[in-house]
């Protein structure tokens, strides 16, 4: 383990890293803002595949955190990818202390980096 940039360690210093897909082509029919446009999976894992990991400068999808396929309206750890996923699918699961949470402002701050483009 080594020491990262939050002041902890690191689990996985030398992560694998992942290609990132292609971009999604937008169609006429997404750009036009008088057409209802359904939110679906794609535009989900084009709206989080480029958070930033906060122990690592690579994105969600870089790390294979995300994927497409695994894209569902509800958010959950993806099962054997974190040694305390149960703790974190509760947590995420508890809109309380999801709220409670970003009442942090360290969390907040740590929140904001990640969701911030990569310099």
């Amino acid at each position: 383990m080594v020491g990262g940039g939050g002041g902890g360690l690191l689990e996985n210093a030398n992560p694998l890293i992942y290609e990132r897909s292609g971009e999604r082509p937008v169609t006429a029919g997404e750009e036009d803002e008088q057409v209802p446009d359904s939110i679906d999976a794609r535009e989900i894992f084009d709206l989080i595949r480029s958070i930033n990991d906060p122990e690592h400068p690579l994105t969600l999808e870089e790390l294979n955190v995300v994927e497409q396929v695994r894209v569902q309206m509800d958010v959950h750890i993806t099962p054997g990818t974190h040694a305390s996923e149960h703790a974190v699918n509760k947590q995420l699961a508890d809109k309380e202390r999801v709220a409670a949470a970003l009442e942090n402002t360290h969390l907040l701050e740590v929140v904001n980096q990640c969701l911030s483009a990569r310099s």
